[in-house]
C-alpha cells in the first residue's frame, strides 16, 4: 500500500461502473501501464471465472481459448513457459 500512496493512486471503492472506469483509467495513466488494459464488469464475473486474483498471465489463442494460464504471480510467472505457449499458438 505504501507504493500506491507514494504513486498517488489510492481511491475510495467505486460505487458504480462509471466510477470504476474512471479509477481504472486514472490508474493506467498514473502507473504508466503500456499494455492493453481491460475492465471487468461491476460484478467481477471475469475475475471469478478466470481466478485471476491475485494476478495471473493468460494467453488466449486465435480461437478465443485459453492457451496458457500461469500460476498466481508474481512467483508463479515463468517466462519460459509463456514463451513455449506462444510458440505453440503461433504455429497453429
Amino acid at each position: 500500500m505504501q507504493s500506491n500512496i507514494k504513486d498517488n493512486v489510492v481511491f475510495a471503492s467505486p460505487k458504480n461502473a462509471e466510477e470504476r472506469a474512471s479509477v481504472a483509467g486514472t490508474c493506467v495513466r498514473k502507473l504508466g501501464i503500456k499494455f492493453p488494459a481491460v475492465l471487468d464488469e461491476f460484478g467481477n464475473s471475469t475475475e471469478t471465472h478466470y481466478t485471476a486474483w491475485p494476478d495471473r498471465i493468460y494467453l488466449i489463442d486465435q480461437r478465443g481459448r485459453v492457451a496458457y494460464k500461469s500460476l498466481p504471480g508474481p512467483f508463479g510467472f515463468h517466462a519460459d513457459d509463456l514463451a513455449a505457449a506462444l510458440s505453440r499458438v503461433m504455429k497453429t
